[in-house]
């Protein structure tokens, strides 16, 4: 497949199995980074929202976690129904009809007058914001093999800091023009990514990866293929059980913290919850770096010294209540680390089967939002019912499963590791 770029005649070529593929543009990386950014932000616009928006709809505080839960489990099925179809369809057509409808759903949570409204809506919008993971995976099929843990590194960077930052701003725009205004400026984003992506990704061109053997897979087989990759590949399985885990802790800590924030004594704005945001955006710097360390075969030694990172973040968010730089401090850890892995993980499994980018993509983040779902929902009854240091505890049981996982996969699977880490395994 080719991408052209606007206004010159230079063409990116990344052919299925072609090692002599060039590079990807900085300016391409640049447009997937924050194309992914924006669509994945709309699942977590509504976290330092969630008090206000449960006074304006009747939820009460024990159950506003369910507004993130929604949406995650909207996001694992799209994870399973639509990011596989990056491997049949015309992968334009696919990421700006996404986006298209991304922000109709954004703009459906803006207007809705009641509950019930709101939470359809918002499992609409993660169902759409899965746009991210085609992002993902055709950025990572561009890339030439010997490259591809920096580009998925600087497009995962743009993941997270939308994810972040996403926080960010939607506390400061409530604060300035109430939580409403937060979905209606995402869903006109929304339509202005889909116009800027209709121009400049290729047009009129099949850039469906070939299947095996020069055959399509009817939508049907591909679904009925997913499981099937999971149960053949073991670095897979233990890489999915991995984001799992370390984005239930990731959303352990952002699913609950505007709940300790709001209250007395410390009773902060939506803007200054927000912030923080900021804090967990500097430790996305970490993606970059990591996905040159996973290029040069030390994924693994990442993870585990992220995992260790992760776990021990846990500490000083412990003293939120105390210390506010507590909270910066480990914020900053555990979204290093969480990126760390994530990284290393994605640049792993996509050599696994590069004709199966977007279902291999698409199934190791099923268990992304089965994490995120659970840590939401759990982290949020757990503090109505124990609080903070309770969810301290949680967020670090994550975090020790994990190094648990990786220290017994250590001992088990040294020979999968080792074919696993060279960046240009072909299937």
């Amino acid at each position: 497949m080719a991408v052209e770029q606007q206004g010159g005649p230079r063409r990116i070529e990344a052919e299925a199995g072609n090692p002599e593929a060039a590079s990807l543009s900085r300016a391409h990386t640049l447009l997937f980074a924050v194309a992914a950014g924006v669509a994945v932000a709309g699942v977590y616009l509504a976290q330092p929202l969630l008090v206000t928006m449960g006074h304006d709809l009747g939820l009460a505080p024990g159950t506003v976690g369910v507004v993130v839960t929604l949406t995650q489990v909207g996001y694992a099925l799209g994870l399973f129904l639509l990011v596989p179809l990056g491997d049949l369809l015309d992968r334009r057509r696919l990421i700006v009809g996404q986006f298209a409808l991304l922000a109709a759903a954004s703009a459906a949570v803006g207007l809705a007058g009641h509950a019930a409204l709101l939470l359809v809506a918002m499992i609409c919008v993660g169902l759409l914001a899965v746009v991210t993971q085609v992002v993902v995976a055709h950025a990572a099929s561009l890339a030439a093999p010997a490259e591809r843990g920096r580009v998925v590194g600087a497009v995962t960077g743009g993941v997270v800091l939308g994810i972040l930052l996403a926080r960010t701003v939607s506390g400061t725009v409530a604060d300035l023009a109430g939580w409403r205004a937060v979905y209606l400026g995402s869903a006109a984003l929304s339509l202005v990514l889909a116009h800027t992506l209709y121009r400049v990704l290729p047009r009129g061109r099949d850039d469906r990866p070939a299947a095996t053997g020069g055959a399509r897979l009817s939508y049907r087989k591909l679904l009925v293929s997913m499981p099937t990759l999971f149960a053949a590949e073991r670095l897979f399985r233990v890489r999915a059980l991995f984001a799992l885990l370390i984005f239930a802790a990731f959303s352990t800590l952002w699913s609950s913290i505007a709940l300790p924030l709001s209250e007395p004594p410390l009773s902060l704005s939506h803007t200054a919850i927000g912030a923080f945001g900021l804090a967990g955006a500097a430790g996305a710097l970490g993606a970059i770096p990591a996905g040159r360390l996973s290029d040069r075969g030390h994924a693994n030694r990442v993870t585990g010294i992220a995992l260790v990172l992760l776990t021990l973040s846990w500490l000083p968010l412990a003293f939120t209540r105390q210390s506010l730089w507590a909270l910066v401090v480990g914020t900053i850890m555990l979204d290093l680390a969480v990126q760390a892995v994530h990284v290393s993980n994605q640049t792993l499994i996509h050599p696994l089967r590069p004709d199966a980018g977007s279902r291999l993509i698409g199934g190791y983040m099923i268990f992304y939002s089965i994490g995120s779902a659970v840590g939401a929902i759990a982290s949020t009854t757990l503090y109505a019912a124990a609080g903070w240091s309770a969810v301290c505890l949680l967020g670090a049981g994550f975090g020790a499963l994990a190094l648990v996982v990786w220290a017994v996969d250590a001992r088990r699977g040294p020979r999968e590791r080792a074919g696993a880490s060279a960046p240009t395994v072909t299937p």
